[in-house]
């Protein structure tokens, strides 16, 4: 009995290395430092491509009118390069997962007035890092889930002739449908 315990639980552990694995192999990052603005303007920026495939990541970067967008896309090219030769994945199947702004060291100048006087300048500066993961190992644990999400829900039939739908809460509206 004991030993089938821990026969599970070494196999619960090689799982779990497995999966850390996975993660590591399909994690590519690009840290970019001191570049000259602030961290909020960066910021609005990256919340607009959080989630987003590479190749549309691409091109909302070439749309949008602030200046913050050239910085991060010359970054987010580089993290799909380094993702590219270093661990030979596949640009299509990139995917930004994490991109977050810090804020850097603050250059502070000082502007001559009239009269002798001077004005204080601070220019702020701001870190930024990207992490791209690829999904195309992941595309089997997808497929499984949603046949795992037919077998626990099960199929309702309405009319045999049109519609067929899967029942649970999140198609059926449930707690969000509220008006």
């Amino acid at each position: 009995m004991t030993n089938m315990l821990r026969n599970k639980n070494k196999d619960l552990e090689i799982r779990k290395r497995e999966k850390e694995d996975i993660k590591l192999k399909t994690e590519v990052y690009a840290l970019s430092q001191s570049i000259s603005m602030s961290a909020h303007k960066a910021r609005r920026v990256l919340d607009q491509i959080r989630g987003r495939s590479y190749q549309e990541t691409l091109m909302i970067l070439e749309l949008m009118p602030y200046r913050a967008c050239y910085p991060i896309f010359k970054l987010l090219y580089s993290a799909a390069a380094n993702a590219k030769h270093n661990m030979g994945l596949n640009e299509e199947y990139l995917v930004i997962i994490k991109a977050t702004v810090n804020e850097g060291t603050t250059m502070k100048k000082l502007k001559p007035r009239a009269r002798g006087r001077s004005y204080p300048i601070k220019r702020s500066t701001c870190h930024i890092t990207i992490v791209l993961q690829d999904i195309s190992l992941y595309e089997e644990s997808v497929v499984e889930n949603s046949i795992r999400c037919f077998k626990k829900t099960g199929w309702i039939y309405k009319k045999k002739s049109t519609d067929i739908m899967c029942h649970n809460m999140y198609t059926s509206g449930g707690v969000w449908d509220k008006k």
